[in-house]
C-alpha cells in the first residue's frame, strides 16, 4: 500500500530519520530540546504482524524518562497518522521511541517522522488564527430604505446575548445557602453543572423515596437566571458510588429494574430542561454495570436515555483523556471506540453523543500538543465534545497553567464547551478556587474573568455607508454596513438614526458557523 502524502503546513518542520529497532520498539534519531519549548510531532505508523494495536510516542534521555507524547490505533497493512508532542522542564538531548502497548512488542514500521518546535508566543498565535476561523464569521447589513433621507447618519448598534460557546462553571447546594454566592455566580456564568445533586446516591439515598429538594431548587435557580444546564450524572459506573441499597442486590433482574426506574425518574424530571446528559460517568475505568448486567449494559443503558430524551446529547464522561498522556484506561483511543460501540448496537445508530473529558489536569505544565492531538481523536466521530470538570491542585503556575489548557481547548474546532469544576472558598472548591471568603478575586478567577469578557463579543455600533445603489423593481434605496467579524452567538441589533427621533428597528440575529465566512442579512426598512 502506497505511503499517504503528508502536508507540510509549518516553516519549522525537520524530518527525523528512522535509527532501528530498539529494546522498545522503533527508534528515531537524537534531538535537543529546550525547556519550555512546545515540540509537535507526526508520523505514518503501521504494523506488520498484528491486525490492530495502540502505538504511542515516547521520550526517553538522560534527565528525562518516558514522557508519552500521544498514540494511535496502528493496524496492519495500512498506514495511520500519529500525532502529538512534548513540553520538556529541561534543556537535553532525547531519543523518540515509537512503542507498542501490551506485553509483547509488536513490530511497527514507521515513516514520515515530522517534529517541529514552537516557543509559547508562537504557539499562541497560532490558536489565535484558529479562533479566527472556527469562532467567527464575517456580517454584513444590507439595508433597504424608501428613500435616501434615512440612509445617510444612521448607525446599526449591535450587542450580543449569548455567545455560542460558552465558558461555564460547576455549582453545589452551598449556592441555595448563600445569597453572595448566588450573586457571584450569575453575574458571570451561562452554563453550569451540578456536583453530586443530581447523582442517584442523593437523589433516592433509601429504595423507593426519592427526593429531588436539592436538584429541583438549583434548576429553578438556573432557569430563573438564564443559566444553561447540563445533567450530572444519570448513572456512574463505579460500584463505590452507588446508593448503598443498590450495593447490596445480588440479583442482576433487579438491578436492571431499579437501573432503569432511575433512569425514566431522574430524565423524565427535567426533560426539555436540560442541555445534555452524562448517561454513565466514567464507564471505561469501572465496570459495574457491565460486570452485574452483561457485556452490553452501557449501549443497553444509552438506549433507554435516547428513547427518553432523544433531543439532546447523551455524554459519556471520562478523566485522564486530555491531561495524562500515558493513560491506558481512558485513552482517547479507547473512549472513541467505547462510544462507536454504543452507536453500533442494534437501534443505536441514531443517537445523539457527546464527548465529555473531565480535565483534571496535575499541577505541572500540561502537554498542550499532546491535548490538541487527544482532542483530535475524541472529535473524529463528528459527536460534540466538552471539557466537564477542568480544574487543577494549587501550584504557583496554576493561573498560567489553566490559561493555556483554556485557550487550547477554545482554539479547537471540535470542543463545543467548558465547565470548570471550580468556585469560590466558602463553596468547597479547593483546588481552582476562584474567589476568597469574602468574595474578591483570586489570581484564578482574574483569569475566568478576562476569558468570560474576551469570548464575548463586545458592543459595536458600525455606519450604515450610503451608495447610488436604487432597487429599480421596488424603487428603493440601498444602504450597507462595513463587514464585521462577529464571535458566533445570538444578538441583538437595532438601526436608528439620530437625526430622526422616530425612526429605530430592532430585530434578532444568530451568527452561527453554518452562516459561512461571510453572513449578509438583508433587512427591509419603511420609514
Amino acid at each position: 500500500m502506497e505511503l499517504p502524502q503528508t502536508i507540510n503546513t509549518g516553516e519549522r518542520f525537520q524530518e527525523l530519520k528512522i535509527k532501528g529497532n530498539g529494546e522498545n520498539g522503533k527508534v528515531v534519531e537524537r534531538v535537543s530540546l529546550q525547556k519550555g519549548d512546545i515540540y509537535s510531532i507526526s508520523a505514518w505508523v503501521k504494523l506488520r504482524n498484528e491486525k490492530e494495536r495502540a502505538v504511542r510516542i515516547t521520550l526517553r534521555g538522560k534527565n528525562v524518562r518516558y514522557v508519552d507524547g500521544g498514540q494511535v490505533m496502528a493496524k496492519n497493512g495500512c498506514w495511520s497518522l500519529l500525532k502529538g508532542g512534548f513540553i520538556v522542564n529541561v534543556s537535553a538531548p532525547v531519543d523518540i521511541f515509537f512503542k507498542s502497548d501490551g506485553s509483547a512488542a509488536a513490530e511497527i514500521s514507521v515513516q514520515n517522522v515530522r517534529f517541529q518546535r514552537f516557543n509559547k508566543t508562537q504557539w499562541r498565535l497560532q490558536q489565535d488564527q484558529v479562533i479566527e476561523k472556527i469562532r467567527k464569521s464575517k456580517v454584513r447589513f444590507q439595508l433597504s430604505f424608501q428613500n435616501k433621507s434615512p440612509v445617510e447618519g444612521s448607525f446599526i448598534s449591535i450587542k450580543q446575548i449569548r455567545p455560542s460557546f460558552l465558558l461555564g462553571c460547576a455549582m453545589n447546594y452551598r449556592i441555595l445557602e448563600s445569597d453572595s454566592y448566588r450573586e457571584w455566580f450569575v453575574s458571570r456564568f451561562r452554563l453550569t453543572s451540578f456536583t453530586n445533586e443530581m447523582k442517584w446516591y442523593t437523589t433516592e439515598e433509601v429504595r423507593g423515596q426519592e427526593n429531588y429538594t436539592l436538584a429541583d431548587a438549583m434548576m429553578q435557580l438556573a432557569e430563573e437566571n438564564k443559566v444553561l444546564v447540563k445533567g450530572h450524572t444519570v448513572l456512574w459506573d463505579d460500584k463505590k458510588w452507588q446508593p448503598i441499597w443498590v450495593k447490596s442486590i445480588t440479583d442482576p433482574d433487579d438491578l436492571k429494574n431499579v437501573t432503569f426506574n432511575r433512569m425514566n425518574s431522574v430524565m423524565k424530571r427535567y426533560k426539555g430542561r436540560l442541555i445534555g446528559w452524562d448517561v454513565i460517568n466514567e464507564n471505561l475505568h469501572y465496570s459495574y454495570y457491565e460486570d452485574m448486567l452483561g457485556k452490553n449494559a452501557s449501549a443497553m443503558i444509552y438506549s433507554l436515555a435516547s428513547k427518553i430524551d432523544p433531543d439532546i446529547p447523551l455524554f459519556i464522561n471520562e478523566y485522564n483523556t486530555v491531561e495524562y498522556a500515558k493513560e491506558g484506561v481512558g485513552s482517547p483511543i479507547n473512549v472513541k471506540n467505547k462510544m462507536e460501540e454504543i452507536v453500533s448496537y442494534p437501534g443505536n445508530m441514531n443517537i445523539k453523543g457527546g464527548i465529555g473529558a473531565q480535565a483534571h489536569f496535575v499541577p505541572a505544565q500540561p502537554n498542550l500538543p499532546c491535548m490538541r492531538s487527544a482532542l483530535d481523536t475524541l472529535g473524529s466521530l463528528g459527536f460534540p465534545v466538552w471539557l466537564t470538570e477542568v480544574d487543577m491542585p494549587k501550584c504557583p503556575d496554576q493561573v498560567k497553567y489553566m490559561e493555556e489548557v483554556l485557550r487550547e481547548a477554545y482554539s479547537h474546532p471540535a470542543v463545543q464547551g467548558i465547565i470548570l469544576y471550580a468556585g469560590p472558598e466558602m463553596s468547597g472548591f479547593n483546588k481552582l478556587t476562584l474567589a476568597d471568603n469574602d468574595f474578591n478575586n483570586t489570581k484564578a478567577g482574574d483569569l475566568i474573568d478576562k476569558l468570560l469578557q474576551e469570548w464575548q463579543q463586545e458592543p459595536a455600533e458600525i455606519p450604515v455607508e450610503y451608495h447610488e445603489h436604487n432597487d429599480e423593481e421596488q424603487s428603493r434605496i440601498i444602504g450597507f454596513s462595513p463587514e464585521v467579524s462577529l464571535l458566533h452567538g445570538h444578538y441583538t441589533v437595532t438601526v436608528t438614526n439620530p437625526s430622526m427621533k422616530n425612526f429605530s428597528t430592532t430585530f434578532s440575529l444568530e451568527v452561527t458557523t453554518e452562516s459561512g465566512q461571510l453572513q449578509v442579512v438583508q433587512l427591509e426598512l419603511d420609514v
